[in-house]
Order: C-alpha cells, then structure tokens, then sequence
C-alpha cells in the first residue's frame, strides 16, 4: 500500500474530524480570494466610472481636479468653459460626439447636472454599458428631471413627482410636492419646480446620486440672479422663462468621444494649443489610475486582513493535527512496528495535511463561485462591482499556489513531531 492510499484510508476514518478542518480552509481560502476578486473588479469598476468618453475638457486647472468633479461632482473647478469651446468641440473633424456638463446646483445634497440628450445616447459606464430607465424616460420639457437610483430610494421620489432645486452645493431643503412634504425653508429655486420623468437603473457610479435636467433648465432657473445671488427686486415666473434666450452660456466642462481612439493625443494637443481659450483635455481612464493609486491603499489592508483569516485557518489545522497526534501515538507506533521508517510517517502526516488543503482548497473556490452566482448580479446592481463567474485568474492561481504551500509547510510541523517519536513512547502504556 502507497504512502498516499494509506494518507486517504487515515483521512476517511477520521473524515469527521477532518471535515471541519477542511470547511475552515475552504471558508479561509474563500474569504481571501473573494477579497481579491472584488478588490480588482472594484478597481476596474472605478477605473471604468466613464468608460465611454475618450477626453474630459474644461478650463485649465488640475486633471485630478477636472475628473473629480465632471465624473464623481466632488469638489468644484475655479472656471467654466465657454459654450462657443463646446460648439469648436463638435465641429473638430476628429470627435464623434461631445456630452456637455453644467454642475453648481444640489437637491438635498445631490448633485444636479444640466446636459443634453446626448448624455443618454453615449455615456457608458463600467463595461461599456449604456445608461437605462427603471421608470420613465428622458423628455424635452424644459423643467423635466431624471433621477439616478440613489436619488429616488433615499428621498422616496416616483416619476410623476414634483421637485424643486437649490443653488450651490448645501443640503437644502426641497418640496416633495408629489407626496405633499412641506419645509419650513423653501430652496432659493422654488419658484421654478420640477417634474421627475425618469428614474435611472442602478449603476453603481455617481450616476446614481444625480439629479439630471436640461442645460436650457439651468439657464432658466438663473434668469434672475446674477453673480450668485438672486437679484432684488426681479422674479421671472416659470411660465415667462421661454421668451427668454435659454442657450447656456458656459458649462462646467465636456465629455468628448473620438471617431478613431488612436487620433486622442492629437486632439488634446489641439485643445491645449487653442489661443481663443485656456482649456484642458484629460485622458479619464489614465487620470483614474493615478487617483486610485492615492485612494486605493484601503485595499491592501483588505488583503492583509485576508491574509490573517488564512494564517488563522493555517494555525487551526496545526492545532487540530497536533491535537489528534496524542491519539495516534499507538497507530504511529504500530506502522513503525511493521517496517515504515520514520520518514514514511513523516511524509504520512504531510500528505494528509495536504489532502486538507487541497479540498479546501477546491471548496473555497466552489463557494466563491457559488457566491458569485447567488450574488453576482445584486452587487453590480448595488456597487457597480459585478462578480462574475470565472475560472482562476493568473494572480488568484499564485494565490492559491501560495495557500497550497503555507499549508504543506504547517503541517510540517506536526508531522515533524510524529517523526521524533519513538516506538517505545506508542507502544508503553503512560504511567
């Protein structure tokens, strides 16, 4: 009989023992490559937040900057670029299509983004998805909005509903006149409301904490102010804002998509060296990668969190082995008695430990791929993080290479104290 078939006859008759260690290994193992796997699909996730636009343009300042705020509506940008550089955008041979952005106003906290329909037609976000209605769809009126996910859950909104708008980036208060909410403190745009008309499906991107209207509705709402601050003594009333020029002046900044990808350094050379205005063009998805170099150190203590959950399920299996070893003092003896050197036993033991880790092993990535099938769709709903179903990736086969080996050398250990006993020690009886 080969060292193994008695390695997997021992393992059998101690199969409920064992059966817990292995579930120990396969919860460890995992835990650990599921941190991964969300750990990289968060990455590309963030990476892909914009995954359709080849440059973002606006006035000249920090690309980090320009991104945070076009893209994730964080911060603010010193200057707005002029209305006449988005038109010179679109007549530029080389670009296929430009998205406008007008950011500066919020609904309880929420950002509000004035564009075009262009912005439903060709943003993409994650895997070049396009953008989806849950409820509703886009129109043309002037004072229509479209709500991201996270916007109608939070506040409760339908489409149907009534909002209205407040200037600047605060929490202000706003009328919820669909359910009949009233706030002591009306917003400084709640002489011009809105009506909801489409609620966007779950992206997992600042989509989803956007309130979208018309850049002619952002035109609208600030007829009568002037620097900032409503001007004394003026009130258009929403049925009069038509017989004005609603064109926008200027806009935060643009999104551009390029007929030929290949053509991106010349156009944002172009846009750099244009006289008529200061302006910027940034590649998003190399911009993106310089930032989650400085955001993404969370994700190393994930791993290293990981890493220690497996160093437990590591040390659980050495105790485990080392405390059953007291018992198999006289089957050990018994094998020396019948000829197997003090060698065989050792590498008995080690091949035990590692027909543990090998089925836990195989379970931990059986219950990721079964977690990934339960779940895989709700968290790219939720989190924009889809977990799909995969084979091993080049880094989660080191990965697993790695646990393989951590997890013959640990049971190294006990294996080495079996190969110290003597035949005496299992066979006397203790006294």
């Amino acid at each position: 009989m080969t060292l193994a078939s008695m390695a997997l006859r021992s393992a059998w008759n101690r199969r409920y023992t064992l059966v817990w260690m292995v579930l120990a290994v396969a919860l460890s193992t995992a835990l650990l490559l599921g941190v991964e796997r969300v750990r990289s699909e968060a990455r590309n996730a963030f990476a892909q937040s914009v995954s359709g636009a080849d440059l973002i343009v606006g006035a000249r300042t920090s690309p980090i900057q320009l991104l945070m705020y076009a893209v994730f509506h964080v911060g603010a940008v010193q200057h707005d670029m002029s209305w006449a550089s988005v038109q010179r955008l679109r007549e530029h041979p080389q670009v296929d299509w430009v998205i406008p952005l007008s950011l500066g106003d919020s609904m309880r906290g929420f950002a509000v983004l004035g564009t075009t329909a262009a912005y439903y037609q060709h943003y993409r976000y994650g895997d070049a998805r396009p953008l989806a209605f849950a409820q509703g769809q886009a129109t043309d009126g002037l004072f229509d909005a479209v709500l991201g996910a996270d916007v109608a859950r939070d506040l409760g909104y339908r489409v149907g509903d009534r909002i209205t708008l407040a200037h600047g980036h605060g929490d202000a208060h706003d009328h919820h006149e669909g359910h009949g909410h009233d706030d002591d403190e009306a917003p400084a745009h709640a002489d011009k409301p809105f009506t909801v008309t489409g609620i966007l499906a779950r992206t997992g991107t600042p989509v989803d904490r956007t309130v979208h209207v018309s850049l002619q509705a952002i035109e609208a709402i600030h007829l009568d102010w002037q620097a900032g601050a409503p001007i004394p003594g003026l009130h258009i009333p929403p049925q009069f804002v038509r017989k004005f020029d609603l064109s926008p002046k200027h806009v935060t900044g643009a999104l551009v998509g390029l007929k030929l990808r290949s053509r991106v350094f010349e156009v944002q050379r172009d846009i750099a060296a244009d006289p008529r205005e200061p302006l910027i063009a940034v590649m998003p998805g190399v911009v993106l990668d310089e930032l989650w170099d400085v955001v993404g150190q969370g994700e190393k203590a994930l791993l290293a969190v990981s890493a220690m959950v497996m160093l437990v399920g590591l040390a659980g299996l050495v105790s485990t082995i080392l405390a059953a070893l007291s018992e198999r003092r006289r089957e050990l003896a018994i094998l020396r008695a019948v000829g197997a050197r003090p060698l065989d036993v050792l590498w008995l033991l080690a091949l035990e430990g590692m027909i543990v880790m090998v089925l836990g092993i195989a379970g931990g990535y059986l219950l990721l791929t079964g977690a990934a099938l339960a779940f895989g769709d709700l968290t790219a709903a939720w989190l924009g993080i889809p977990l799909g179903v995969a084979g091993p990736q080049r880094g989660e086969l080191g990965m697993l290479g790695a646990i393989l080996g951590a997890g013959v050398l640990a049971s190294l250990l006990p294996a080495w104290r079996a190969y110290r006993m003597s035949l005496a020690d299992g066979l006397l009886p203790n006294t």
